[in-house]
């Protein structure tokens, strides 16, 4: 099936250190999906919760569509996300016992319907942060001293 990317957090693999993923629904309005369609939303600052036993996703902002009048939503408001109740178990108990968060990663269209990849990950310490910085530096240095070496 054919997926067309809308939204990603930028901040996901900076803040966290991905350890699984997985593929959601979610549960939007009619004018929520039009705003999408025009590529109107963002996932930075967000974050998924399990509250009553359903998993939400929190700060994820979809612009108010423009003909969208009374029917808009707020555009701040959470959102269920819809997996089985195994999955629920299992992301319960991991947020839990070991620390894990629930982080959004993007947010896509797979054929006619949005899907939200959640992401389980662990915070990064500041330290680690700054040593992934260096290793894509150095990285990208590396290529760019090959890149020149095969152009001469």
């Amino acid at each position: 099936m054919n997926t067309k990317l809308i939204a990603k957090n930028p901040t996901a693999y900076h803040n966290y250190t991905i350890e699984d993923k997985l593929e959601t629904g979610i549960v939007l309005s009619g004018t929520e999906i039009k705003s999408i369609r025009k590529g109107k939303a963002n996932l930075k600052d967000s974050y998924a919760i399990i509250k009553n036993g359903e998993v939400y996703i929190v700060g994820m902002h979809i612009s108010p569509y423009e003909h969208g009048n009374i029917f808009n939503k707020d555009p701040m408001r959470d959102r269920k996300l819809l997996l089985n109740r195994r999955e629920i178990n299992k992301l319960i108990g991991l947020t839990k016992q070991k620390g894990y968060s629930l982080v959004p990663i993007s947010l896509y269209f797979k054929g006619s319907l949005v899907k939200v990849e959640l992401g389980i990950g662990k915070g990064k310490k500041l330290y680690d942060k700054r040593q992934d910085i260096a290793k894509k530096d150095a990285e990208r240095r590396i290529n760019q001293a090959m890149k020149q070496k095969y152009r001469e």
